[in-house]
């Protein structure tokens, strides 16, 4: 609602700033704090509003749509303890430096001194988990405090620091006038540092025991291509970070290989290297520390050397490195033929790799299985692959429906582990209520099986009994069709690798989400030696 002289009230003011930035879409769970921003949100074509039964539904989805469109989506969540619920996707969006606002209704601020039953520090809670924090106090300045959370997330998410920016609105803000809404200016693509691409170009070019490690947008074509030339022309390997939150992967890119996540693969892997020089990545360092294991991945006379964030630091270091004409390119291996038989997870991996379609998004939350997905994709037709950048669980099907809300012409397939697909189910929901054309398969060995590896690692642990301990591996008993169902998808289950191949088939050419649940051999009961979800 707009007065005669122009002023809104403080829920329009936020919302038309963020139509001004670009902002189109909101990922919501509201709560009655909540209810002016949906009223005004209903009242605005521009923006797009998309209920979620869960608040982590909210944050994942917001996730999966910055990774995909290029710019913020909004969620919107409420009070504390609805942000605590949407905290565990918003530690992944800012591991994969997503730009998003975290809009968080609160209490009146004339209500917040009485301590109400849903009172909570909601800047304490959303710190962690941001790069700008702010409470707007009064409806006149709604406006201005969301742009600057816009231009917050945007700047956080170039500089490779988290692009989440939480913006708290109390109530009374919201349904207040006397706001108006503010412009957005554009913002400058990050810039190299032209003396660290300088260093770097003579380590290179003096040192044939190097390692260029490639991370955040650099996993795009022109990244991709810019590697490619630099270590043809320096003879220095290759590699990628773990989890990216988007690696392009397309016939005549090079198919740079990914850090492993074993503690003892990853050190094998960045052994031997006198260099380290890291672009749009940052040195990794170990999930987790073990029982008389190291927690460094590098030798000690091993030099790390840092380039930023920024994609044009690559892209000057090649020119710098790389003469013109120099190839950037290798051919993909042939996408192997279909299997036959029981149904394994190399199986299963083998007919998604056989049948995946051109242009499809993956959402890669298959864990233990990862690993056997991406070498079995890697002769497939053009794709973009999203992975679980944080590991934090439960990202894979909420950022399959913001993929696929920013990428509407595209099919998305979600490759999801069974254990953590019980993490967020609801996601199925709004794919069901918005008709998004989402596939999701799980590979359903009916366990934990990384947590049956982890385990492994803490033989000899004083007090541990491990042949009980094992036993929280087993979850089996657990029916995805029916829970599909329940949650308006239709699914089917593959016991063999014929089933997987032809309900795959059926459900990419079907409008709508589809479920398929992937039956494996069980970890828990074959003693956690399948690889599994």
């Amino acid at each position: 609602m707009t007065s005669s002289n122009g002023d809104m009230r403080g829920a329009g003011a936020v919302l038309d700033t963020l139509a001004n930035g670009g902002v189109e879409v909101c990922f919501a769970n509201p709560g009655t704090s909540e209810m002016h921003l949906v009223a005004e949100m209903t009242a605005r074509p521009s923006m797009r509003d998309v209920l979620c039964l869960f608040e982590g539904v909210a944050t994942g989805a917001a996730d999966g749509y910055g990774r995909m469109a290029g710019r913020p989506a909004s969620a919107l969540l409420h009070l504390g303890p609805g942000l605590g619920n949407g905290l565990a996707n918003l530690h992944n969006a800012r591991r994969a430096s997503t730009a998003m606002v975290a809009l968080v209704g609160d209490h009146a601020t004339y209500l917040k001194d009485a301590d109400p039953p849903l009172n909570s520090d909601i800047e304490l809670l959303a710190a962690p988990m941001s790069a700008w924090v702010r409470r707007t106090t009064r409806a006149a300045d709604a406006g201005r405090d969301t742009a600057e959370a816009i231009l917050a997330a945007r700047a956080g998410s170039a500089a490779g620091t988290g692009g989440v920016a939480t913006l708290i609105l109390p109530s009374d803000v919201c349904w207040s006038e006397g706001a108006r809404p503010a412009g957005v200016p554009a913002t400058a693509p990050e810039r190299a540092d032209a003396d660290a691409v300088e260093r770097a170009a003579k380590i290179l070019r003096d040192d044939t025991r190097c390692l260029l490690f490639i991370g955040g947008a650099n996993l795009r074509p022109d990244g991709l291509r810019a590697a490619a030339r630099i270590a043809r022309a320096t003879g220095a390997r290759l590699l990628a970070e773990k989890s990216p939150a988007r690696h392009r992967r397309e016939p005549g890119l090079p198919d740079i290989e990914r850090l492993p996540y074993p503690l003892e693969e990853a050190s094998a892997r960045l052994d031997g290297h006198r260099h380290i020089v890291f672009a749009g990545a940052r040195p990794p360092v170990p999930f987790f520390g073990y029982p008389g294991r190291p927690s460094r991945l590098f030798a000690d006379d091993c030099e790390l050397h840092l380039l930023g964030m920024a994609p044009a630091a690559l892209q000057d270091l090649a020119d710098l490195v790389a003469p013109a004409g120099i190839g950037a390119s290798r051919p993909r291996p042939p996408a192997g033929g279909l299997p036959a038989g029981e149904l394994t997870a190399a199986k299963a991996a083998a007919v998604i790799g056989a049948l995946l379609p051109e242009e499809a998004v993956v959402v890669d939350e298959a864990i233990s299985s990862s690993a056997d997905l991406v070498a079995a994709t890697a002769g497939a037709p053009a794709h973009d692959w999203l992975c679980l950048t944080g590991g934090s669980i439960g990202m894979g099907m909420p950022a399959a429906v913001g993929a696929a809300v920013a990428c509407p012409d595209r099919p998305v397939l979600t490759l999801q582990a069974d254990g953590s697909a019980m993490y967020t189910p609801q996601a199925l929901w709004t794919q069901a209520r918005e008709g998004l054309n989402v596939v999701t398969v799980i590979l359903a060995n009916a366990s934990y099986a990384i947590l049956a590896d982890e385990l492994a690692r803490v033989e000899g642990v004083p007090g541990a009994d491990l042949g009980r301990t094992r036993g929280i591996s087993d979850i089996s008993g657990l029916d995805f069709v029916a829970l599909a169902a329940g949650m308006g998808v239709p699914g089917s289950r593959a016991r063999s690798a014929g089933d997987l191949a032809d309900q795959l088939r059926r459900a990419l050419a079907e409008p709508g989400p589809w479920l398929i649940e992937a039956v494996l051999p069980s970890s828990a009961r074959a003693g956690g030696g399948v690889r599994g979800a």
